[in-house]
């Protein structure tokens, strides 16, 4: 009697690192030649359980090295409450728990939330990873995602074409230390959106359709000109994670050989006990120089390879570039090209990065920012600080953003000189700088205009240190004037809104008499005027 396996296939896409332009792991995709059997899977947790159990045992006999994702109904994971048998092929396999994500595919509609939610517990005691899949096109509730915690968030690429969901859901990542995925990039626009918008993984048919034999390399488009991608101060590890090739602890020299010659690419070894835990590094050029040395292999062939192996460097999966730098820096000097393992909080191997990674990603960030800042005072230009706002209206917080000009500065520069005028335009800025408080951001967009993007608790503090401050350049008394525009979350829709609001209070302010400050809340008609006063009007004739 045939059976549903005998028409049955396995196709391997690749996810791809937008940031170091690597596979990150290899999603396995049924394709049945006859019936849907995806459609009875989704209405049999057993159905779909065994093709779980096959898309690893056809990863296995296509002996694949990199990370697998394996789709799995979420009302598969509720009715059975685990996947032991899946775990048990994993280890029969000879992979660990961790190196497997459970994309978790929908719907979730009548799905039992806490029976789903104990399942996925019990799925990270075993060390998988979980994916929550087909977020934004599914029907997935926000609440039972943040319930879920995901370690990687997939969004389907219809989503680019609103790119501030995009970027809300990169925001709800970072606050579940999740990554985000863009599946279904076809064109290389598709791409550059999905990084802009703070993607760190996609796939897709741009980088490489599904095939029979897992892709190890794929075409990455190069950043298009003028786009940036989301940072953040101090960019996460979690960007920057290659897949590690993982021996036992026990693993012979031999096989690590037989590994690296096997596998061109990679550049170190990691020996991991039962637990998954680090406890030696065997990196790639050392290693092959004390086997290929006269009675290397004789000597060292059948022995273990922990002896020719170093203590490995280990990083937290929360921490930033700039710490694994200094994990780098104070080792020896001859190990900086090894690589730097990334464990959970387990202390168990998710990965390693690379230190040719995060240099180039970080000069690049070093470049970006020098290219926008104001040669006069070396403060960023006013692109950085609308970003900032988009981020902050994604993520729901309030603020208060502000405009600030010097009152009739070309009469400054007439009178007093340029020399002068750009003197008192560096000692505004330097005086922005010193009141900012820990999330204030100050932009010099030009002339004599700055743009400070403040909590509006911090508002108070940062004008009267501004605005009380006697000015003056060559000796003239000079005076600022100062438009401020509250945002309540939900307030304004992004920084052009933001823009707009100020426009007004701008005029209004530069009205007054004296250094001014006019404030107003976004939405709400009317402004207030905090400092200055009205100018008394010019004598008739």
């Amino acid at each position: 009697m045939s059976s549903w396996t005998d028409s049955l296939r396995f196709a391997f896409q690749p996810v791809v690192n937008l940031t170091t332009g690597t596979v990150a792991g290899l999603e396995i995709l049924a394709r049945p030649e006859t019936g849907d059997v995806l459609a009875e899977a989704r209405r049999d947790p057993g159905l779909d359980l065994g093709l779980a159990v096959s898309a690893v045992r056809a990863a296995e006999r296509k002996e694949t090295l990199l990370p697998l994702h394996v789709n799995v109904f979420a009302g598969t994971l509720a009715d059975l409450g685990g996947l032991n048998p899946l775990h048990d092929v994993v280890r029969q396999a000879g992979r660990l728990p961790w190196e497997v994500t459970i994309d978790i595919v929908p719907p979730y509609t009548h799905v039992p939330w806490r029976a789903l939610l104990d399942a996925v517990a019990g799925l990270r005691e075993q060390g998988f990873r979980v994916c929550a899949d087909g977020v934004g096109d599914g029907d997935i509730p926000l609440r039972l995602l943040a319930d879920l915690a995901p370690d990687l968030m997939k969004l389907d690429a219809v989503l680019l074409e609103r790119p501030a969901v995009v970027r809300s859901m990169r925001t709800l990542c970072e606050e579940l230390g999740a990554l985000l995925a863009v599946e279904g990039v076809e064109t290389e626009g598709q791409c550059a959106t999905a990084l802009a918008a703070g993607a760190q993984l996609a796939q897709g048919e741009l980088f490489a359709p599904p095939a029979r034999l897992p892709a190890a390399e794929v075409f990455v488009p190069p950043p298009s000109p003028g786009a940036v991608a989301v940072t953040r101060p101090g960019p996460s590890v979690r960007e920057f994670v290659r897949p590690a090739a993982l021996l036992p602890a026990a693993a012979s020299a031999g096989q690590v050989r037989a590994l690296l010659t096997g596998s061109p690419d990679v550049s170190g070894v990691l020996l991991v006990d039962r637990a998954g835990v680090p406890v030696r590094s065997v990196h790639r050029s050392r290693f092959l120089l004390s086997m290929s040395g006269r009675y290397g292999h004789a000597l060292y062939a059948d022995r273990p390879a922990a002896k020719l192996g170093d203590p490995p460097r280990t990083v937290g999966v929360d921490a930033t570039a700039w710490e694994v730098l200094e994990v780098v820096a104070v080792g020896d000097r001859g190990r900086t090209s090894d690589d730097v393992a990334v464990v959970d909080a387990q202390g168990r191997c998710v990965g390693v990065v690379r230190l040719a990674d995060l240099v180039r990603a970080l000069a690049e960030t070093r470049v970006e920012e020098a290219a926008g800042l104001n040669p006069l005072t070396r403060l960023p230009g006013s692109d950085a600080i609308t970003a900032e706002v988009d981020r902050r209206i994604a993520a729901g917080r309030a603020f208060a953003l502000s405009w600030l000009d010097v009152d009739h500065f070309k009469q400054v520069n007439d009178g007093a000189g340029f020399a002068a005028g750009d003197e008192l335009i560096r000692a505004v800025g330097r005086a922005l700088q010193q009141a900012a408080s820990g999330g204030t951001r100050v932009g010099h967009i030009g002339g004599d205009d700055f743009l400070v993007l403040a909590d509006p608790e911090a508002l108070d503090a940062l004008v009267s240190s501004v605005l009380d401050a006697p000015w003056d350049a060559g000796d003239r008394p000079v005076t600022l004037s100062l438009a401020t525009v509250l945002c309540p979350p939900g307030g304004v829709t992004d920084h052009r809104q933001a823009a707009a609001c100020l426009a007004p209070l701008k005029k209004a302010a530069k009205a007054l008499h004296g250094s001014s400050w006019v404030l107003a809340r976004a939405g709400t008609a009317g402004h207030e005027v905090r400092r200055g006063s009205e100018r008394a009007p010019a004598p008739a004739g």
